[in-house]
């Protein structure tokens, strides 16, 4: 008969494996919605971030089914992934981010709703990696634009350091998220990375090893967005720019009238049909 206290170790082993299994569980879950939000959003061209703002992100935030819940004071909470463009062009281990925040006024119900966040600053970065960013305080914030008709000018007058969006009932639309902040799922990242103490600036670094394979998945459809978005912008910009073909500015020439035929001493002249359009006569 085994001892007692053997089974108890043994049980604990057992119960913190399967916590751990479960935590793993939840977090490639939460990568594998990113990426199908990021895929869905590249189907909505008419809907879409547009490609200006994506060339110039710094770093890139999708937090799925965000709640928000209102009862008189309006609450949201979401969990989401974050990777940060590094100097290479190439994108960062994923970091796992909680999204909070708060809004007065009358309000009922319970909604959930998609939200992407797009990073233009080094600057916009700093506080979340340090492990706290309140949006519109540490790093101004705007409803992001949206649509092919704004590509041309989206990096023209457009100051904020975050641009957000959100996506509810099938459509993607820019959002204010004033007040909200962003803080690191700490718990989430030592699941994931299998360390306790892993910090956020070490995830993103270039030369942090690679990450868990769903990780993989994530990061290559940050990738396809902002290569496909950087196409759709070609396109737009090129048909935009398209120079119109330049209308003729002379007559077309026209045909000289028939000359009478000389035939020795006699001159004939074509005979001209009386009834144009009409069989001849037979």
């Amino acid at each position: 008969m085994l001892p007692r206290c053997f089974i108890a170790v043994v049980a604990i082993c057992l119960t913190a494996f399967g916590a751990t299994a479960v935590a793993g569980e939840r977090q490639d879950a939460k990568l594998l919605t990113a990426s199908k939000v990021l895929e869905e959003l590249l189907r909505m061209p008419d809907q879409n971030i547009p490609a200006a703002l994506l060339d110039r992100a710094y770093a890139l935030a999708v937090v799925p089914d965000v709640i928000k819940v209102g009862l008189g004071i309006g609450a949201r909470r979401g969990k989401g992934v974050l990777v940060v463009r590094r100097d290479s062009g190439d994108w960062s281990n994923p970091v796992f981010i909680n999204l909070t925040g708060g809004s007065f006024g009358f309000q009922v119900g319970v909604q959930s709703a998609d939200v992407v966040l797009v990073f233009t600053s080094r600057q916009s970065i700093e506080g979340i990696v340090g492990g706290k960013i309140t949006l519109g305080a540490d790093a101004a914030v705007a409803a992001g634009p949206v649509g092919r008709q704004t590509q041309a000018a989206t990096d023209i007058g457009l100051n904020a350091q975050v641009y957000s969006y959100s996506r509810a009932s099938g459509l993607f639309a820019g959002v204010a998220l004033d007040g909200s902040a962003l803080t690191i799922d700490k718990r989430s990242n030592a699941d994931f990375y299998g360390r306790p103490d892993v910090l956020a600036s070490e995830i993103i670094r270039s030369d942090a090893p690679a990450a868990p394979g769903p990780a993989g998945g994530f990061i290559a459809a940050v990738q396809r967005s902002v290569a496909i978005a950087a196409n759709r912008g070609a396109v737009s910009a090129h048909t935009t720019n398209a120079t119109p073909a330049a209308a003729p500015t002379e007559p077309a020439s026209v045909s000289p009238a028939p000359k009478p035929a000389t035939e020795g001493s006699l001159t004939t002249y074509p005979m001209e049909d009386p009834t144009p359009g009409t069989e001849p006569p037979r």
